[in-house]
């Protein structure tokens, strides 16, 4: 199990492929995607990674944070998440993950919030018909109608379809094809949409449901900080020879 990674949603595109035709993608953007901690089963009774994207103004940051990223040795980050991975899939403390991390045509699953609609009534929400335009109908044209039985059991029952918040829920996309990626810019190109609003941060991970590629890179791939002389690494890490903080 390798690590996912926390990417920006910029917005909705299309591209054309080598037939002609348009593909529409979502396009997201990693800004320096930090391992800021790792979490051991030894210590924490599993093991994951604690990623960090964007920057954040170290007046808003708290001291705890700022004491967290410090001991990281990076700057305070605008978002974290933990990622589950397996113990052979560990990745150093300060390692910066690239958008080749994934392969074009990967499948992936894709977490976001979605975007809120605040009260919404049963046809936008749950799509039911409506009542009837005329024929005695005057008042009723788009409610629910009717909610329960009689007296017996003579109550609502939990989860029925009525009017109410909609959206603003942590959503899973699943199976969602890497399209491309471009490693200069920092973007990577997902077919179709994904739940979330411009600017919203978004979860992406290994298909749960798909085998990964054989040509995906492990434990990830990896920018090197630069070192004492300058010199920073930017080739992926791969199986024989993962990448390493200051490996040449």
């Amino acid at each position: 199990m390798r690590s996912g990674v926390i990417a920006k949603k910029v917005g909705m595109t299309r591209i054309y492929n080598d037939a002609g035709e348009h593909v529409p993608v979502t396009v997201l953007q990693m800004e320096n995607c930090q391992v800021v901690a790792q979490r051991t089963q030894e210590k924490n009774g599993y093991t994951a990674v604690q990623l960090g994207v964007g920057l954040a103004k170290v007046k808003n940051t708290s001291k705890a944070m700022r004491g967290h990223f410090a001991t990281a040795s990076v700057e305070p980050k605008a978002k974290v998440a933990e990622f589950r991975v397996s113990a052979d899939n560990m990745i150093d403390v300060g390692a910066e993950i690239t958008v080749d991390h994934f392969v074009v045509g990967q499948k992936v699953d894709v977490t976001g919030t979605t975007i809120g609609k605040g009260f919404q009534g049963v046809i936008k929400r749950h799509h039911m018909g409506g009542g009837r335009a005329t024929h005695g109908n005057s008042v009723s044209h788009r409610t629910h109608g009717s909610t329960g039985q009689r007296q017996d059991p003579g109550k609502v029952f939990k989860g029925k379809h009525m009017a109410g918040h909609m959206g603003d829920t942590r959503v899973t996309t699943q199976n969602v094809e890497v399209v491309s990626t471009d490693a200069d810019r920092g973007l990577i190109l997902i077919r179709g949409a994904v739940p979330g609003s411009k600017g919203a941060w978004i979860l992406v991970r290994d298909a749960a449901k798909v085998a990964l590629p054989a040509n995906a890179p492990k434990p990830a791939a990896t920018r090197a900080i630069a070192t004492n002389d300058g010199a920073k690494n930017d080739a992926p890490a791969t199986v024989d020879a993962p990448a390493t903080e200051g490996a040449e």
